[in-house]
């Protein structure tokens, strides 16, 4: 009787081992699939992920070849390019219902910021994460939302970035992304949903891009010949209202 309890205990702990490698193993990949389930359902655009590394018991992880494409009707194949992006998690968090991420941080991402008479590729974009944050606010069962996970980031950090400006009416020119440092997103015990998480992240995107634009017309000697005179301060004060959504409560 002794041996077969033994034995029963051996096996449980052999299964134990073999379930945690297992998750080892394939844990990037539920990651990736994750990330290019849930991202079109939020943005309403292509998002790809080619790599996930992640360590269970360390809670930290890296997300390479990160893009997320543009809205139909725009030209440039992509609207945001990441490389590499490094994410720190609280390893316990990961079996319950709210996760919680210590840091995300986005190292030298290229944005492309396209415009037309409509508007741009960032504006239409954000647009659209707005609508998905607004749908899960309001959706009565979770299985009408976007996605039913609870976040909470402690900092989301994008650095070393670079805006792509393209455009027949203003012409085109490379500038540099201001740093975006943004905090306690997701306190307390509802956290923040991935659409919400957006919304906020594509908000100082497009703050910290507006913002750089202006900043940088110098570079565009066509921009109030093709949005009119002032169009300058109209994109400062464009930014400024963009900026506000910041100041929103998650």
């Amino acid at each position: 009787m002794n041996k077969l309890i033994v034995r029963i205990v051996l096996g449980l702990v052999f299964l134990g081992v073999v379930v945690v490698v297992v998750s080892i193993l394939f844990i990037g990949t539920i990651v990736k699939t994750g990330v290019e389930k849930v991202g079109p359902r939020v943005a309403k655009v292509p998002v790809k992920l080619d790599a996930a590394a992640i360590s269970l018991f360390g809670g930290s992880g890296t997300l390479k070849g990160f893009v997320i494409g543009n809205p139909e009707g725009y030209k440039t194949p992509e609207a945001i390019k990441v490389g590499t992006m490094s994410v720190s998690i609280v390893p316990g968090s990961l079996l319950k219902e709210k996760k919680h991420v210590r840091s995300i941080k986005v190292e030298g991402p290229e944005i492309t910021y396209e415009l037309d008479l409509k508007g741009s590729n960032l504006g239409k974009l954000l647009e659209n994460v707005s609508g998905s944050a607004e749908q899960d606010a309001k959706a009565p069962t979770e299985k009408e939302q976007t996605s039913k996970a609870k976040l909470q980031v402690d900092e989301f950090i994008i650095t070393g970035g670079k805006v792509h400006v393209s455009s027949a009416m203003v012409g085109s020119t490379t500038i540099p992304l201001p740093e975006i440092n943004l905090t306690k997103l997701g306190e307390g015990p509802d956290g923040i949903t991935p659409a919400e998480l957006s919304k906020r992240v594509l908000s100082a995107v497009l703050d910290a891009t507006t913002k750089a634009l202006a900043a940088n017309a110098d570079k565009l000697p066509d921009l109030d010949k093709a949005l009119g005179t002032g169009a300058t301060d109209q994109l400062k004060k464009a930014a400024s209202g963009v900026g506000d959504l910041l100041k929103k409560k998650p």
